[in-house]
């Protein structure tokens, strides 16, 4: 069995992986355990978030599959941070976790030049330190030119549930081993992370009338920029906390839980503790945050997000009765904690492709990211890049200044990856470009360059975007009569605070403008904060020209002396592929840079390139 491109996990990145290829062209295997497993939602019932949602945005801009999937399985769409600035705004909603399931199923079985195999992958095929594909613990060897490993939680995984420990990738699924062990054999470095889930809760055991309603938005948004109006009955959420009682409880136990009695050996996020971690670390809070999300529009399951434990059963049992609105409630599924291998991202490169063996390509947790977004990002450029090797044709790497998947994915190729890494908006310096509402604007080209899009998606954006140039013109041309200020420029008007665009319209002499609402959002947005915006593109040119410095992979850091210990530590580990990559590494200081460049020009080994 022979292919192009072997995809190996359905998870979020397998998904977006196998679908760009097969969407390019090129002949695609999609490997899971289970087709049951397609983008399964293992720990939380959401899509999106705070900068998470840009990258949603990102992913359908790009011609992924993510944004339309959550719209037609969305059961509540909110806009977050609406009372802030519009650099932060970020949508998310609730999924039904079967009809998201049942979505990307649908996609994948609708590609021609894909396939879906259930099977277990043991390791991979090599020659010459080329992949030529993976061994198959049912089919024996697959051949392939390009493979790109998703493997999540899966690879050694062990979960946690007080003092038991259980091997799995995730709850009732065995782990992967034989190709972890596979990939370290084959001196891919790997190391271990931790994350864990809250317990599942049976609804209908639950007092929802001592919890505060959370309703979505009366006029949702689509996250795809190719769905039309949304209309869905929008499911509400509750929200309740924990208290003394809660608190009493888990300390009393606290020697019970992996995390503190050393059975836990691998780092968890900082961002997003269990509850524990919370009441230890933040021992003065009397009470935390606690949100109730269905698991599905007919689910009889809720997901108590923010109360992810790895506590034995009973004692999950009774800290859960001690919240309100919970004092009945009855447990579905148990908390746990997962251990899992993953491969420091400084071995590969900004195109996902490893630095050790050519055409072998990780994307997703195995990265040492965390997120459905993130994952479904990584999976997106990782088939991206492996479809355009096979073609022939230039990579693909998303500089900072472009998108928050430019940003994440320099991220790991220039940190060290010590915790489950997670996007935040604080991470994106670009952050007021690159808003969740423009994604289309920013990146929908590259999508139709590559085949992923039809070409009438550029256009229909194109159109767009001249309607709100030719509206920007006349708020900037029309003068209005302001009380205190005789005559004004309209666009002026609209920058003063608390002054919307409907406002302006109501004093335009030739009437309202004809815009829908998503050009009347991105029309608001520029005018108010145009002179934000100029300063950081200004900033964002600066910073292109050093990415437009490449250095060859094989510089030889060390031999330079006069750059510092640290600094030649660090290059040597992790290869920047530009100069702007190289001073963004830690211990790398100004000085160094300089060296650098220094030397880098002396050997003549400058080379231009896109923006990385």
């Amino acid at each position: 069995m022979k292919h192009d491109v072997i995809v190996v996990g359905g998870g979020h990145a397998g998904c977006e992986a196998a679908l760009a290829c097969a969407r390019m062209g090129v002949e695609t295997l999609l490997v899971t355990i289970s087709r049951g497993d397609i983008a399964r939602m293992p720990c939380n019932p959401a899509i999106g978030g705070l900068a998470k949602g840009q990258l949603v945005r990102e992913v359908d801009a790009l011609g992924g599959e993510m944004g339309l999937c959550i719209d037609r399985a969305g059961i509540q769409f909110r806009m977050l941070n609406r009372a802030k600035g519009p650099a932060v705004w970020s949508p998310r909603a609730q999924a039904d976790k079967a009809v998201y399931h049942e979505g990307m199923m649908s996609a994948i079985e609708a590609e021609k030049n894909l396939e879906l195999l259930e099977g277990e992958i043991t390791g991979l095929a090599m020659a010459g330190g080329v992949v030529t594909g993976v061994m198959s613990a049912e089919y024996g060897e697959l051949q392939a030119k390009k493979v790109i490993l998703a493997l999540g939680t899966f690879p050694n995984g062990l979960m946690h549930i007080g003092e038991k420990q259980i091997p799995g990738g995730r709850e009732g699924e065995p782990p992967s081993c034989g190709l972890s062990d596979r990939l370290s054999e084959a001196g891919i470095e790997r190391e271990r992370l931790k994350t864990g889930t809250p317990p599942r809760l049976v609804k209908g055991s639950i007092d929802f009338s001592r919890c505060e309603v959370q309703h979505g938005d009366e006029e949702p948004s689509p996250f795809s920029f190719r769905t039309g109006r949304l209309v869905v009955e929008q499911v509400p959420c509750h929200i309740t906390w924990t208290g003394e009682k809660t608190h009493a409880i888990i300390n009393a136990n606290i020697h019970r839980a992996p995390l503190f009695s050393g059975q836990i050996k691998g780092a968890g996020p900082r961002y997003c503790p269990s509850i524990e971690d919370k009441v230890v670390r933040f021992s003065e809070k009397p009470r935390h945050q606690i949100f109730l999300e269905p698991e599905g529009r007919d689910s009889e399951e809720i997901y108590v997000n923010g109360l992810s434990t790895s506590l034995p059963a009973d004692v999950q049992l009774e800290m859960v009765r001690s919240v309100p609105g919970l004092e009945g409630a009855e447990i579905a599924r148990y908390g746990y904690a997962i251990e899992y291998d993953f491969f420091p991202p400084h071995q590969i490169h900004s195109t996902l492709e490893s630095r050790k063996i050519a055409g072998l390509y990780f994307a997703g947790q195995v990265n040492g990211t965390s997120g459905y977004e993130e994952a479904a990002a990584q999976g997106l450029v990782a088939g991206i890049n492996a479809a355009l090797a096979l073609h022939g044709r230039t990579p693909f790497v998303l500089g900072r200044s472009e998108a928050y998947i430019g940003v994440l994915i320099d991220d790991l190729v220039t940190k060290e990856i010590r915790e489950p890494y997670r996007m935040f908006t604080s991470r994106a310096e670009y952050r007021l470009s690159l808003r969740q509402d423009n994604a289309d604007e920013r990146l929908l080209g590259y999508a139709v360059r590559f085949g992923l899009l039809p070409r009438g998606q550029w256009e229909g954006m194109i159109g767009a975007r001249k309607s709100v140039q030719r509206a920007r013109r006349r708020l900037e041309a029309e003068n209005v009569a302001v009380a205190d200020a005789g005559k004004m420029r309209a666009a002026r008007l609209l920058q003063r605070p608390g002054v919307s665009l409907e406002d302006v319209e109501r004093l335009l002499p030739d009437g309202p403008l004809a815009l829908g609402k998503r050009e009347r959002e991105s029309l608001e947005i520029y005018v108010k904060y145009r002179g934000y915006i100029r300063r950081q593109n200004r900033t964002a040119e600066k910073f292109k020209r050093m990415e437009r410095r490449r250095i060859p992979d094989d510089f030889p850091y060390v031999e330079i002396d006069a750059l510092s210990a640290e600094a030649r530590e660090m290059l040597g580990k992790f290869r920047p592929e530009t100069l702007g990559k190289a001073a963004r590494l830690a211990g790398v200081r100004n000085s160094d840079v300089s060296v650098l460049m220094v030397f880098l020009e002396k050997a003549g080994a400058w080379r231009d390139g896109d923006d990385g």
